[in-house]
Order: structure tokens, then C-alpha cells, then sequence
């Protein structure tokens, strides 16, 4: 029954390729032809039952036939990527698995277009050839999973540098910011490598109407704007930064606070931001942020800026805090947990807090008042509306055939395939 639906199919879709038809040139900004080649190598993929799911790398022949129905001819190549046939992800989703252990594959098809957007498979034949198999590697039992690394691992070096030019090339403050303090890191091995990393940042004395970048001569304020951002980069199997991502908040630092006096009874007293002391007061601001912010998510205090202390008739807690948006919402759970974890991308808020506490009288009388801190998203921009990069075009002398090299550009370069011409120009601005 399988192969009488076949031959039906096939001879429905056939004999407009034998009746006359007009040959139109196509090229990689022929939208049709994508959705073409789509169709026929979510049709290759759906019919393997087991191991990975193969990607397009390039279209390297074309044909598409006018007549009383459309078809496109075309030869493209595939190379295996990182998700398995039955992960649920198309195609698109997947990168490339390393270069050696990759099988890749040549097909040629012949697909019809029916309206506006069906498109059906005639005809294809692949051709695959496996690859060298997985590489043996001991240093982590799940290769592809994401793992911490050092926060002072030579590796981020070229990533925070480039994060820091960015975020001065990009954002509209007079002064340029220098890095603080790498506070996390993490690392994936794709084909190429994910790091995300946490980091401050403080404002510098140098002006940028007068120091288009940081030198030595750039000093950290103490009294200036500080912040703390999110990074994500690819870095492809060239060491080149094919793409990032970066979110930073940033927070006016207040005034120096004049040292307080020793040995002074009654007068407020500093106290380190990790103290025990603090945390039955932190968990009563955050107890009262919570209760009286309308948010419909929880949010959890993720750093403590400073904090001071002061006897009176009880005791009085001054405390500054960044407070991050969390995952728990207050519809589904009853309070904040420590199993609320915070958002990568959420709202945060600059809070201060005055606690007064008497614990003979189980006295406890929080006030919290916050602010929203400014967020800045700053992503590079996708692919261009083509979802191929056009590079040499070709006819044969018969006008038919047409010889391309339209390389697959939904993903970044050189992602375990060599990159096209061109491509270096498009993120040679990304590379370090």
C-alpha cells in the first residue's frame, strides 16, 4: 500500500516536468527555494528513526520549471547536527556536531509547489557518508551540558573584553566603565562553545568626549554609577565571538558615606553585607516587598549593598539591596522559597530598608521602599530576511541549470562548516 500511495503521489506530481514548461533562474534570495529544500529535508529527517538530525550546510544546484505547476530541482548538502530525530526540534534548532565526528550527506530533490505555501516531495535520493565517530572525553560525563568554570579562566578574557567595549560603544552615559568583579561563569561545548557570564561593572573617571577607550589612566569612582550585567557568547571552533547577547543594570551609586564614629553608644554601626546579623531583617524587607508589591511574581534579594545598625530602645537595621524578579509566581505558591529561582531576564529593583526590631516583644516594624533599576538590552541583530547567504552563481550553457553556493545562514558561521566569502565581513566587527 505504501508504494501504490508512491506512485500515485509521483504521478500526480510528475508530468508537469514532461509537459513544456518555462525555466526561470533562481537564486539564494528566492524565498520559495528555501521552503523548497525545507520541505525536502524535513522529509529525509522524518523517515530516520534513530540518531541525529541532519542540517542544511549549502544549496549548490537549481532549477525551478513554469508550467501548468511549479516545481524546483535542486542538489543540496546536509551535515549532521546535535538532536536526535525524536527530540521534537526541527532542523533549524540544531547546530552542528563537530566537524570530525559529523556524517554529512548530498541530496537531490525535486519538489512541488501547490497555492501559495504547500509544497510537496516529488523525488529524492541521498547520499551519506558517517562520520569519524564521537570523540572520547573524561572530563565531564555529560559533554554537552552546561558546566561552571573559574571566574579568572584565561577564556573569558577575549569574551569580558569585548563586553566591555560593547556596552561603552553602545550605551549613552558620558563616562566609560571599566569591569569590577567576574561574580559567575559557565561554559558549554556546542560545535564551538556557550559561556554566560555575571559581572559588575563601575563608572571610570574618564569621559568619553575626551578617551574614546579605557587606558590605565581610567580609575574607578567611588561615588559613580555602577551595575551588573548578563553576558551569553558563541564562540565558534575559530575562536571568533559569533554572536552574544548582553543585559546590564545599571544603578546610580549615592553619595560617600561619611565614616561613622567609634566608640560612639546609640550611633549607627556599620555591618559587613554577609553578616549573620542581617538575616533575620533581610528576610523581613523581603517578607514586606513581596506583600506590598503588586508583582504578580516573587522577588528574592540577590545583593546586599550596605548595611548599618543602631541601639535604640530595640534595634534599628538601615539595609540596601538589589531585589531580582524569581520564576514563583504568587498565584502558584504561597511564599518565597528557596526554590525560587531568579529570572535571567526579569525586572530588578534598588530597595532600601529600615527594620526596627524588638525581639522581647516580638516587635517587628519594616518599612522597604524601591525602584526599578534601568535595564539595557543590547542583542545583535539576527541573520538578514534571507535565510541563505548568496556567494557564486553559475548557468550551464543549456540556460537550465543553475550552479549555486546559497549557504544556510540561520546559525552562526563557521558553527563546524567552513564559512562562506562574505561572511568575514559580516562579523569581523564581532571578532576579537
Amino acid at each position: 500500500m505504501k508504494l501504490i500511495a508512491i506512485l500515485f503521489l509521483c504521478s500526480r506530481l510528475l508530468p508537469s516536468l514532461t509537459q513544456e514548461g518555462v525555466s526561470q533562474k533562481i537564486d539564494c534570495n528566492d524565498e520559495d527555494l528555501f521552503q523548497a529544500v525545507d520541505a525536502a529535508l524535513k522529509k529525509y529527517n522524518s523517515r530516520n528513526q534513530s540518531g541525529n538530525q541532519f542540517v542544511l550546510y549549502r544549496v549548490t544546484e537549481g532549477t525551478k520549471i513554469v508550467g501548468s505547476e511549479i516545481f524546483y530541482s535542486f542538489k543540496y548538502q546536509i551535515k549532521e547536527g546535535n538532536c536526535s530525530v525524536q527530540s521534537g526540534l526541527t532542523w533549524q534548532d540544531c547546530d552542528f556536531k563537530d566537524a570530525e565526528e559529523a556524517g554529512t550527506g548530498e541530496c537531490t530533490a525535486t519538489v512541488g509547489k501547490r497555492g501559495t505555501k504547500k509544497f510537496s516531495v516529488a523525488t529524492q535520493t541521498c547520499k551519506i557518508t558517517p562520520g569519524n565517530g564521537p570523540v572520547v572525553k573524561a572530563e565531564y560525563t555529560c559533554v554537552g551540558c552546561v558546566h561552571p568554570i573559574s571566574t579568572d579562566n584565561p577564556e573569558l578574557q577575549p569574551i569580558l573584553k569585548h563586553a566591555m567595549e560593547h556596552f561603552n560603544n553602545n550605551t549613552g552615559h558620558s563616562h566609560l566603565f571599566a569591569l569590577e568583579e567576574v561574580k559567575t561563569a559557565q561554559r558549554q561545548v556546542v560545535a564551538g562553545l556557550n559561556f554566560e557570564v555575571t559581572y559588575t561593572i563601575v563608572q571610570t573617571n574618564c569621559s568619553k568626549k575626551h578617551f574614546p577607550l579605557l587606558t590605565p589612566e581610567c580609575k574607578s569612582l567611588q561615588d559613580g554609577d555602577a551595575g551588573e550585567c548578563l553576558h551569553s557568547a558563541f564562540v565558534d571552533i575559530k575562536q571568533r565571538i559569533a554572536d552574544f547577547s548582553q543585559k546590564c543594570d545599571l544603578y546610580p551609586r549615592e553619595d560617600l558615606v561619611k565614616p561613622l564614629p567609634e566608640n560612639c553608644p546609640g550611633c549607627p554601626q556599620n555591618i559587613p553585607i554577609d553578616s549573620p546579623e542581617l538575616t533575620e531583617a533581610l528576610g523581613h524587607a523581603i517578607t514586606k516587598l513581596n506583600t506590598d508589591n503588586s508583582h504578580p511574581f516573587y522577588f528574592k534579594i540577590d545583593t546586599v549593598k550596605k548595611a548599618t545598625s543602631q541601639v535604640v530602645g530595640g534595634m534599628k537595621y538601615f539595609i540596601e539591596f538589589i531585589a531580582r524578579e524569581t520564576a514563583c509566581s504568587k498565584e502558584s505558591n504561597t511564599e518565597l522559597t528557596a526554590n525560587c529561582e531568579v529570572k535571567p531576564v526579569g525586572q530588578s529593583l534598588n530597595c532600601n530598608a529600615n527594620v526596627y526590631m524588638r525581639p522581647w516583644e516580638n516587635k517587628v516594624e519594616p518599612t522597604v521602599n524601591c525602584r526599578a533599576l534601568e535595564m539595557i538590552t543590547m542583542m545583535r541583530r539576527p541573520p538578514g530576511f534571507s535565510p541563505f547567504r548568496s556567494v557564486q552563481v553559475q548557468e550551464t550553457k543549456e540556460g537550465t541549470t543553475r550552479f549555486l553556493n546559497c549557504e544556510y545562514k540561520g546559525r552562526p558561521s563557521g558553527a563546524g562548516a567552513e564559512s562562506a566569502p562574505g561572511s568575514k565581513a559580516e562579523s569581523s566587527h564581532l571578532a576579537q
